[in-house]
């Protein structure tokens, strides 16, 4: 009698003209499973692989991003000591300009080199002439690039040529006679008064002085007066007053002189000597100049106050023609700002009625709050009679809100038929404090 193995063993023959690839023993079979679950681990290892070096890419992409985070902070706080430090030194309180300048030396950030000359500066005012020549020595083995040495070496020139015996501030009224004194500059011959004051800026006089002799300087039409400016505003010497040079050869400077602003614009490394020659185009009125970096910056933040000043410049024809050919939708939305800060009603209400970019057009809807009266009373309300969607509606309560318009919160709640649209308006109302929106709260109290 046969088993059920041989009827099975039999009926397989049978059936397959080719039984060899049919009959596996049993340890064939644990071969071909130790097989499939190797192939898997290396599978799984794989994905695994693949797994752990994605989140490597965040993590490092996350401590880059707060890598930078903390730099900017510390630049931050770095420029606000400095500027303590030198609103101290303006004010003749050296003891706070040397705890404010500490501060930005410990930090050892790009502003450590002029903390340094300004510390010591502050010491010889104090009378502590050895502990400001040992600053200025340290300064110039910290940093032998430094744009400082100049200053630096007639700084200890003078301490060094000064008596022994410790010195007291300088008096206030003595200083104040200077200063009248190159008030009355202004008044005399350019050829002799230049000289006298270019000497001042290159010796160590106080900050009011330099600021002072730099002012008259820059009125003046000798050459070499703009020639001096000229040098200041591209960095060249005297560091601290290179953002006062470019905002006056902005309001004064003639054609040479916005050509030196061209200039410098396109040389400088540095984003805030950019925005500086930004702001002394718009005071100058070179429209043509912020438009083109507008343009073509590519920086994103200098593009986006080019884009600004051309709206406190009223530039919306150039404004208008930039967001029409724009693609890109956070430079719209800079445009738009701008658009708004120039006035310019119709084209944000173009924009709100006719934007295909539903987050552009809602932002256009809210920026038409800022226009008040009747026109931009009048807008936003079209905007919401003549909508049905939610997003847009919303929009425009929150437009009238920013407008103070009461009357048109007022008008909506009693005729709105959504009963979360009307709570919306209502809620607007119960924050504006005005007595309409008083009187119809306490109405809706006594229904």
């Amino acid at each position: 009698m046969m088993t059920v193995g041989a009827v099975l063993v039999a009926w397989t023959l049978a059936s397959d003209p080719d039984p060899v690839d049919r009959l596996v023993t049993p340890a064939e079979e644990q071969v071909r499973a130790r097989e499939a679950q190797a192939a898997a681990a290396q599978d799984a290892a794989r994905q695994q692989a693949r797994l752990d070096g994605h989140a490597r890419e965040e993590q490092e992409k996350a401590r880059e991003e707060n890598r930078k985070a903390r730099e900017e902070q510390q630049k931050a706080a770095e420029e606000d000591q400095y500027e303590r430090g030198t609103r101290a030194l303006d004010e003749g309180a050296w003891d706070k300009a040397v705890e404010a300048f500490d501060d930005v030396i410990e930090a050892k950030g790009r502003r450590a080199d002029g903390a340094l000359y300004w510390k010591a500066y502050a010491k010889n005012k104090l009378g502590r002439r050895d502990e400001a020549l040992t600053l200025l020595g340290e300064l110039g083995r910290a940093y032998p690039q430094s744009r400082w040495l100049k200053e630096v070496r007639a700084l200890d020139v003078e301490i060094r040529q000064q008596s022994g015996q410790a010195t007291r501030p300088e008096n206030v009224d003595d200083e104040d006679l200077k200063v009248m004194a190159i008030n009355g500059l202004l008044n005399t011959d350019p050829e002799r008064a230049v000289p006298m004051l270019e000497k001042l800026l290159q010796g160590t006089p106080s900050r009011k002085l330099q600021d002072r002799a730099l002012f008259v300087l820059s009125q003046s039409g000798s050459p070499r007066a703009r020639e001096i400016v000229v040098k200041i505003a591209q960095g060249d010497t005297q560091p601290d007053l290179q953002r006062k040079a470019i905002q006056y050869l902005g309001m004064f400077g003639g054609k040479e002189s916005r050509q030196a602003l061209v200039q410098i614009y396109a040389t400088s490394t540095e984003r805030s000597v950019k925005k500086s020659v930004l702001q002394a185009f718009m005071v100058s009125g070179e429209k043509d100049r912020v438009l083109e970096a507008a343009r073509s910056e590519k920086d994103p933040e200098l593009r986006r106050d080019a884009i600004h000043t051309l709206g406190v410049m009223g530039a919306q024809a150039e404004l208008w023609t930039m967001y029409q050919a724009e693609t890109v939708s956070a430079t719209k939305k800079a445009v738009l700002q701008a658009l708004a800060v120039g006035g310019a009603i119709d084209r944000i209400l173009e924009v709100a009625k006719a934007e295909k970019d539903p987050e552009i057009r809602l932002d256009a809807i809210q920026k038409l709050g800022i226009f008040g009266g009747k026109r931009g009373a009048d807008a936003v309300m079209e905007m919401y009679k003549g909508e049905t969607d939610r997003r847009v509606r919303e929009a425009a309560l929150q437009a009238l809100f920013v407008q103070g318009n009461a009357p048109g919160l007022i008008e909506i709640a009693r005729a709105e038929k959504d009963p979360e649209l009307k709570k919306r308006a209502v809620t607007h109302l119960s924050h504006m404090g005005s007595k309409e929106a008083t009187d119809f709260l306490i109405e809706i109290l006594n229904r």
